[in-house]
């Protein structure tokens, strides 16, 4: 039987896109442990408390400052815990320009990747934030989890509200999400920095940095959806992935289909069941980058229609778009084409047959050039 854990997490950072003044990095650290440990390590947190002289006070990363030699007293005790940290490191910079300047749709995303790393991580967790003070985002992942948490997908797994001042494990999540923004964030890194991270390495178990060059290995390694077929979403993958590559974005259509597949390659690693991707929420993403917005009727035939010309493989329904990775998802692609090429053809079949039949068969509507395609189609 898996061991029982439980998380404490805290931020650093915020949506901001002004790096010059705001910060380059959004951090999420988690600190874990055995459930069975948690009233001893309350016990220690407080022992660092005293001799911190932090007095009955919160230990917060934001109280201690630039005071650097302070930090490492600090974070010397707290790496002697009987802890172990997992952080999500998201470079801001990387996202900028690709529609997630609106707090919106900047912590859907992040909610999403949190959600999905941590519990396809640690499936037998309790996690507890703090969604007090301004932790804007903390409040918003809460309401993620309400809406989202299954526990179908994730069995034995919870999550709780607490506050920070009643939390000694929230304080020190606080505290290690401080000093990782010390060591990553352009505004915060110092001389220091290389020294607060040899610190911590001893309970550091994963930093997951956002986003990276996403291989094949890894959009199959993150995935938890239980349709997924290795050989339907590899061959659709990589054709994606070779479209990206090889194509120069010399002209707008192509750059908004360049950016549009990156899109759904960001949106599906970070969603927990590579959800399909609505047409609203695409556009919104697209058009953040645009002077002109772009109309949807542009989007499925420029876009999305021309890219499958290519080759390159998008399923699509009433939920919007995805990168196909199971049988399921070439369905729903072939079903929705299906309800729009059928009556199509036959409003064309019944148009000719109607013509031929007022002509005494003189007059065929599909009896040009451009047209043999079409009229074999329908003789068949």
């Amino acid at each position: 039987m898996a061991q029982h854990i439980t998380a404490f997490a805290d931020e650093f950072g915020n949506n901001s896109f002004d790096f010059q003044t705001q910060g380059s990095h959004f951090i999420v650290a988690t600190v874990i442990t055995k459930t069975e440990n948690i009233e001893r390590l309350q016990n220690d947190v407080n022992e660092i408390r005293r001799k911190h002289n932090f007095q009955t006070g919160e230990i917060k990363s934001s109280g201690v400052a630039q005071n650097h030699n302070r930090r490492k007293r600090i974070l010397e005790d707290i790496a002697k815990l009987d802890i172990f940290v997992y952080a999500v490191v998201v470079d801001k910079r990387e996202l900028s320009g690709q529609g997630f300047h609106y707090k919106k749709s900047f912590y859907k995303f992040l909610n999403n990747l949190l959600y999905k790393e941590l519990f396809r991580t640690f499936p037998n967790l309790d996690l507890n934030v703090d969604e007090h003070g301004g932790n804007d985002f903390m409040r918003e992942f809460k309401k993620y989890v309400e809406k989202h948490h299954l526990r179908t997908l994730f069995s034995g797994s919870d999550f709780n509200i607490q506050n920070s001042k009643q939390s000694e494990l929230i304080q020190i999540a606080d505290f290690v999400a401080g000093s990782l923004g010390y060591i990553f964030d352009e505004l915060k890194k110092s001389e220091h920095s290389a020294e607060f991270q040899q610190i911590l390495s001893p309970i550091i178990s994963s930093l997951n940095y956002f986003p990276k060059e996403l291989s094949f290995e890894e959009f199959k390694e993150t995935n938890i959806d239980e349709t997924f077929d290795e050989r339907i979403a590899e061959v659709c993958f990589l054709r994606v992935q070779d479209f990206i590559e090889k194509e120069i974005g010399n002209d707008q259509q192509k750059i908004d289909q360049i950016n549009f597949l990156k899109l759904l390659r960001w949106l599906q690693r970070a969603n927990p069941k590579n959800r399909y991707i609505t047409t609203n929420e695409i556009l919104g993403h697209l058009n953040q980058t645009r002077t002109e917005k772009i109309q949807e009727e542009y989007f499925r035939t420029k876009v999305v229609g021309n890219l499958r010309d290519k080759g390159v493989l998008i399923a699509s329904g009433r939920h919007g778009y995805k990168i196909p990775t199971s049988a399921k998802d070439l369905d729903t692609f072939v079903n929705h084409g299906k309800r729009i090429i059928l009556p199509m053809l036959n409003r064309i079949k019944e148009a000719r047959l109607a013509i031929k039949l007022a002509t005494g068969n003189e007059l065929d509507l599909l009896d040009k050039l451009e047209y043999t395609e079409l009229k074999r189609l329908l003789d068949e």
